[in-house]
Order: structure tokens, then sequence, then C-alpha cells
């Protein structure tokens, strides 16, 4: 079976700091958490920032720069910055949502089909799809086309049809999020038979529902992601302290169940990516952890 690509989505946009005081705001925080999970066995780091002072939902590219050089400067991770437009207003939102291209980083998220999300509209229009995944394959930047439902999937499809995504498309299987697909094997193996041939696919889930579906993703050969955005919670009442311990489960489950964790370089191999233009850093040994 294919080794085992572990992404740590570090903050995301929702958890708070009154939620768990253990949320990274700064984006040297934001940077160490990714390289904690690096350290535990996490080969991709899922990008979002905040305001440093207010822990609000931010999109600088100031910020995002910041996290970029911490983490190139002391790790080969994968790095996988957010294009999600829910929080920007204005005008050209679609070319806001852009901006972190510039950046040059491995991936970028590219969020496909339009749903109700946390009381508003997640605005994804097929034109913005179809323009934002041109712009990336001219940039060398891989999409993780993240998908929620099956008309998602659907749509995904279409641009993988038009010669829009290189070999292999990469899919992050949304799980278990209002009002979206269900979080439940049933859910899982019907969007997994829907994507393309060939593609590489990921799984995540909200809360409660993380553990039990990455393991399905695992035992099926899929991906999986980790990490505050999506769960703050190791256990019932037990709240994580660094997003690492969400890597070292997955770990110690893909150890039980015989499956190898990929590296950042085996990842990069596994979905197409350019190689680590910086110097490379060895991930130290469990032990020196």
């Amino acid at each position: 079976m294919e080794k085992l690509i572990i992404t740590a989505a570090v903050i995301g946009s929702a958890p708070t700091r009154e939620q768990s005081l253990h949320v990274p705001y700064r984006p040297s925080e934001i940077a160490e958490e990714a390289l904690r999970c690096w350290r535990a066995g996490a080969a991709v780091v899922h990008v979002h920032v905040r305001d440093p002072e207010t822990g609000e939902p931010a999109f600088e590219k100031g910020l995002f720069a910041e996290v970029v050089e911490r983490v190139r400067a002391d790790s080969d991770m994968v790095i996988n910055l957010t294009t999600s437009g829910f929080n920007i207003e204005g005008p050209d939102v679609g070319e806001k949502r852009l901006m972190p291209l510039d950046l040059k980083p491995d991936l970028c998220s590219l969020d496909i089909g339009s749903m109700n999300f946390r009381g508003k509209v997640f605005i994804n229009p097929p034109d913005w799809g179809e323009m934002a995944a041109k712009r990336m394959r001219e940039a060398g930047v891989k999409p993780e086309i993240e998908t929620f439902d099956l008309g998602h999937v659907a749509q995904a499809r279409h641009l993988v049809k038009q010669g829009l995504v290189d070999d292999p498309p990469y899919f992050q299987l949304c799980l278990g999020i209002a009002w979206g697909a269900d979080a439940d094997l049933e859910s899982l193996l019907t969007m997994k038979a829907k994507l393309p041939a060939g593609s590489k696919w990921s799984v995540l889930s909200p809360g409660p529902a993380q553990l039990p579906m990455t393991t399905h993703a695992l035992l099926l050969g899929g991906h999986v992601r980790v990490g505050f955005e999506d769960n703050l919670y190791l256990s019932r009442g037990v709240r994580a302290e660094t997003n690492a311990q969400f890597v070292d489960r997955v770990v110690r489950l893909a150890r039980e169940l015989q499956r190898e964790v990929a590296t950042c370089e085996e990842a990069r191999s596994i979905l197409n990516i350019r190689p680590e233009v910086t110097t490379q850093v060895d991930r130290p040994k469990a032990e020196d952890c």
C-alpha cells in the first residue's frame, strides 16, 4: 500500500483561544505548530493565518510569507496555503483569493462548489474554479481539490477532463461538514468511487468524527488530515495541547496497521510536486523529539 501522507491543519479560521488557549495566532506560533507536526511525522502543513492581536481570520500576504519563511528555514515540509474566500470581502474576491500563489507554495487548496456553511453561503463559482485551476497550473502549484459533496466531485471531474489539473489529481474529501456529505463510511466509499481514475485522496472530518474517518481512510489506502482546524479534542473532554498530538496518534495507528508514513520527499513524489528547491533539512528521529 502507498505510504501515508499526513497533513496538519494547524489553525483554520474558526478555532479561538476562548475554546482553547493553545490555538496559535501569530505567524511564529503557527510556524512552530507546523514544525512540531513535521517532527512528529506530518509531511504537509495546511496554512491559514490570523490577525496576530485579535485572532480574527486574516488573508494578508505578509502573514502568510512569515509562516512560509519560518517553516522552510527549518524543514522540508510540503506547504499548502489556503485560497478560501469565506472571510474575504470587497471587489475582486476571486483575484484576492489567488494571492498565495505569489509565495510559491507546493500546494494550494481549491474549493469546488458552493454550499451553506457556518450560517453563510460559501461561494465558489464555476468560473472561479476554472480560473484558479489554470492559474495554479501556470504557477506550478498543485491544487488540493476540496470537495464537500458528490456534486463537488462531479465539478472537479469536469476540471480534470478539461486538462486543467495535472496528474495525479489530489482531492481532500471533507466529510461531516454541515451541510455537506455525512461523516460515515458509506459517504466516504461513494465519494472515493466517483473520483477520476488515478486520483490521490485524503480525508478530513471535524470533531469526534476525525478519528474514525481518518482511520477508515488509512485502511482504504487514502491519506489523512488532522489538527486544530478540524478538532481541538483528543478524546471526550480532553483538549489537545499541540497539533502534533494528533499527528502522533495517526503515526501510532499507521504503525499498528502496518502502513508506512511518507516523508516530505516521498509525499512530493506521490503527488507529483516539484522537488523542494531550498536546502534539505533532515527530520529528527522520533527518539530525539
